[in-house]
């Protein structure tokens, strides 16, 4: 074991596609090195591929919200998370939590649901071609076709839905106070179990509907379903927004998507290694755990670096390089072990969807500013771009 001096978490960006600035350098000298939390606590940053998803799959290593901290400024302390939102909880409270929903998201039924993702992305695509070029296309294109994806998912009825969008939005916006994210919390509670209230008294064809035939609360399902809209919103449309832009800098791999159709799937795996839009997880040590020849020492907090994970040349060849042939199994995108998101092939269908429809629809599809102007989601907790003005020609 050996003494290591403590760094704070690189955030500054070299390009709009590559990991944080250091994490490269840290990686290939110390994957496991200490790290300095805002709130002063000591804990750990890991950066290989290997010892993040050892960390991942290890039950050692808690996800509960009351036990971490957070590598970066937040106004919020660590709390337990409210009944609900497994996301921050350990087995097996989360695993009752993820069995009952892992019916409502499997390849099966995301392959069901394929087609009316397609409907919904034509219908946008058709809307953004009648308005004629420039365009937004995270508010023409990239947000729309999730938010109204997640929200037939769960039922919310068509007049409610802007509403419902607006507060989730809200949420993630890292300069919000702590009284600002409580009171939109509040309300977003309220509305959802609203919502699970209608549905108990009026099922219909949807997944909240679903799930009121367990045995949760309604507490459980309101908090359930604000996880479910919040997630499904925002990464989503990044990946949707920052895959398209990195396409646009990259024609030859942009030829690969247009010329070879059967390789979509290939496309959207490389585009979710490539870019990596959650910067870290967090897990707490709930006991002394020898990693990476380092003793992290039991209420330590590890923070998991995924996109130098996604990044590491040990696991994939010339890793910084956009290659939309390669072989991307083991990327950790989506996570890995019992907490890997649990809504990853609806992800993948919104977006096996969405950039073949795009690029099909928009063959002179381009960015309508320089690259360094499309403004980057730095101060965000979810990478992506605020933004992407695109231009085409005639009418697609």
């Amino acid at each position: 074991m050996s003494e290591i001096e403590a760094i704070t978490l690189p955030t500054a960006r070299p390009n709009p596609f590559d990991p944080p600035d250091g994490l490269a350098e840290l990686r290939a000298s110390a994957p496991i090195t200490r790290l300095a939390y805002p709130d002063g606590h000591l804990g750990w940053l890991v950066t290989s591929h290997a010892l993040v998803r050892e960390v991942l799959a290890d039950r050692r290593f808690s996800a509960r919200s009351e036990l971490r901290h957070v590598p970066i400024e937040s106004t919020s302390p660590g709390r337990p998370s409210p009944p609900g939102m497994f996301i921050g909880m350990d087995p097996p409270e989360q695993t009752r939590y993820r069995h009952l929903l892992t019916g409502e998201f499997t390849v099966r039924r995301m392959r069901l649901l394929a087609e009316r993702i397609e409907e919904i992305t034509e219908h946008r695509l058709d809307l953004m071609e009648r308005q004629g070029p420039p365009a937004d296309l995270v508010e023409a294109f990239a947000a729309p076709v999730p938010a109204v994806v997640i929200c037939e998912l769960l039922g919310v009825p068509g007049e409610e839905r802007a509403d419902f969008m607006a507060e989730a939005a809200a949420l993630g916006r890292p300069d919000a106070t702590q009284e600002q994210k409580i009171s939109t919390f509040l309300s977003m509670q309220a509305r959802m179990r609203d919502l699970v209230v209608a549905k108990r008294a009026e099922p219909t064809d949807d997944m909240l509907s679903g799930l009121t035939r367990s045995d949760l609360t309604d507490e459980e399902l309101a908090n359930i379903g604000f996880m479910l809209l919040g997630a499904g919103l925002d990464t989503t449309a990044n990946m949707l927004a920052l895959g398209t832009f990195a396409l646009l800098r990259h024609p030859g791999q942009l030829a690969i998507l247009r010329e070879e159709p059967g390789r979509v799937d290939q496309v959207v795996e490389e585009l979710l290694r490539y870019l990596t839009i959650i910067p870290f997880l967090v897990r707490t040590a709930l006991e002394d755990v020898e990693l990476g020849g380092e003793l992290v020492r039991a209420s330590e907090t590890v923070t998991i670096s995924t996109p130098a994970a996604n990044r590491d040349p040990d696991r994939f060849p010339d890793p910084d390089a956009l290659d939309l042939r390669r072989d991307t199994s083991g990327h950790v995108g989506f996570g890995h072990g019992v907490h890997q998101c649990l809504g990853q092939q609806l992800a993948r269908v919104e977006m096996r969807a969405g950039y073949p429809a795009l690029f099909r629809r928009f063959p002179s599809l381009r960015l309508a500013v320089e690259p360094e102007q499309v403004p980057l989601r730095t101060d965000m907790l979810i990478y992506g771009v605020h933004s992407l003005p695109v231009t085409w020609d005639g009418q697609g």
